[in-house]
């Protein structure tokens, strides 16, 4: 598809009608992501208290090692880039650290688990 311009920068009806479809679809897959993380951590909340619950540390190193490696291969086969994955779980999994620090502090009254 080729656009033209008129002199005011306007694109082509048909380009601007496809530019539309394709913005659609990603604020639909937008919206899908951010309930998916929602979802998520949902789970890891629940995983934080248990932890909490039991003194187990927030985090757990080997199982995050894993979970890289795991992603960075279906990021492979999605054909994304795996480093942007990593990326983007690392962020996610410091996060969910956090949220299981604080959920920590607050079963165990100001002390982390840990700590304990």
């Amino acid at each position: 598809m080729t656009t033209s311009n008129t002199g005011t920068g306007a694109a082509d009806p048909a380009v601007r009608q496809e530019l539309d479809r394709l913005r659609e679809s990603i604020d639909n897959i937008d919206a899908a992501v951010v309930h998916m993380l929602a979802e998520r951590f949902k789970a890891t909340q629940q995983v934080g208290r248990l932890k909490a619950l039991h003194q187990l540390p927030p985090a757990d190193p080997a199982r995050e090692a894993r979970q890289i490696e795991r992603l960075r291969r279906l990021a492979e086969s999605a054909k994304l880039d795996p480093a942007f994955a990593e990326k983007f779980l690392n962020f996610i999994i410091a996060e969910v650290i956090r949220h299981h620090e604080r959920i920590a502090e607050d079963t165990h009254g100001g002390q982390r688990a840990h700590d304990a």
